[in-house]
């Protein structure tokens, strides 16, 4: 039996989700199969040099990384084991809860790890003493009411799962 064809994607996609299979036409007339093809796997992942940061968000704290050579001292947002300035090795700092929005997107489409949110906002914070920003989900706002230089707050998972998803920012309304 030939799967059914359709000219909208969003069709073939209803048909994916009830029979695994279907024929998209595109403008030009040229037909694709198309089938749902679930895929599963575990992957076992360390973090390495990057291990406190997670297990610092996991007992809320929020640690950037800062070059151990003086005349460098650079100030990261993020996790690094060395410099990416001089090279030299780097240092675990708490940065501060509290920052400022540097600039920020909505995103339509998203990972797996993200489908719940869809839309979602991404945004990177500045924070006073670190000279880089910070990646990370924006929640609790709509678009209209997100600016550059906005002040936000830190807020990590009650239950974290040592994963990126265990930390995002909300606007500081105090």
């Amino acid at each position: 039996m030939t799967p059914p064809k359709f000219a909208k994607f969003r069709e073939v996609q209803e048909e994916l989700g009830r029979s695994g299979a279907a024929i998209f036409r595109d403008a030009a007339g040229v037909e694709s199969l198309v089938i749902r093809f679930p895929y599963a796997i575990d992957y076992i992942h360390s973090y390495a040099e990057d291990s406190p940061f997670f297990l610092g968000l996991a007992e809320g704290k929020l640690l950037g990384s800062k070059c151990t050579d003086r005349k460098c001292g650079f100030r990261f947002a993020t996790p690094r084991s060395h410099c990416m300035v001089c090279g030299k090795p780097t240092a675990w700092f708490e940065l501060p809860k509290k920052g400022r929005l540097h600039s920020w997107t909505t995103c339509h489409f998203g990972s797996e790890a993200f489908l719940k949110e869809t839309p979602y906002n991404l945004a990177l914070v500045e924070f006073d003493g670190a000279d880089s920003v910070l990646l990370v989900r924006l929640k609790d706002c709509v678009e209209s009411e997100i600016y550059v230089g906005m002040p936000v707050v830190a807020r990590f998972s009650p239950t974290p799962k040592y994963l990126v998803t265990d930390l995002w920012f909300v606007p500081d309304r105090a």
